[in-house]
């Protein structure tokens, strides 16, 4: 048995969850997230808590248990409080803008790039060089976030590109001649 698919997942005030045969869907202030179960798994709720159990003990399920509790305890915790990744953007010219549903990027190449902010997903730019990118689904936050720093790696020899708040950038060690 997995130690984290034995945890139990406390369900905050505000939040309903519909245990499904197949799904797991859960309702709170932030919206609304249905995460689809592996077959085999199963949730219940006791007590204002969630649980999930294994429908038989095999090996083949048993991989997917704490899978399963993961990323339901994530969309309990995406609806509830939501997400949330910081990006910066560093380098001379390069900034972003928000227009509509679009993010302008200009990274240094010839043309702006262009992104659509997808349903679900908030995005706030601050000082033209600080981007926040908010939202209920844990993966889609994670993933836009992901895509807007495959725009302009960060370099680290230059210091310059699109990098997460906080991320260092180490060197290569260089040869030493002797």
């Amino acid at each position: 048995m997995s130690r984290i698919g034995k945890k139990p997942i406390q369900i905050p005030k505000g939040v309903t969850v519909k245990v499904g045969p197949d799904a797991v869907e859960v309702q709170g202030p932030k919206g609304t997230l249905r995460q689809a179960l592996p077959p085999g798994i199963v949730f219940a709720l006791e007590k204002g808590t969630l649980v999930a159990r294994l429908q038989r003990d095999d090996n083949e399920l048993r991989k997917f248990h704490g899978l399963a509790r993961s990323l339901v305890a994530n969309a309990v915790n995406g609806v509830a409080e939501g997400f949330k990744k910081e990006l910066d953007v560093v380098g001379i010219g390069y900034r972003a803008e928000l227009k509509g549903q679009q993010v302008h990027f200009a990274l240094g190449y010839s043309h702006p790039i262009v992104l659509d902010i997808p349903n679900g997903i908030d995005i706030a730019i601050e000082k033209q060089t600080h981007i926040t990118v908010t939202g209920a689904d844990r993966q889609m936050v994670g993933q836009v976030a992901a895509n807007i720093r495959q725009m302009r790696k960060p370099d680290p020899y230059k210091q310059k590109g699109v990098r997460y708040t906080g991320e260092v950038l180490k060197k290569k060690v260089g040869k030493t001649g002797a």
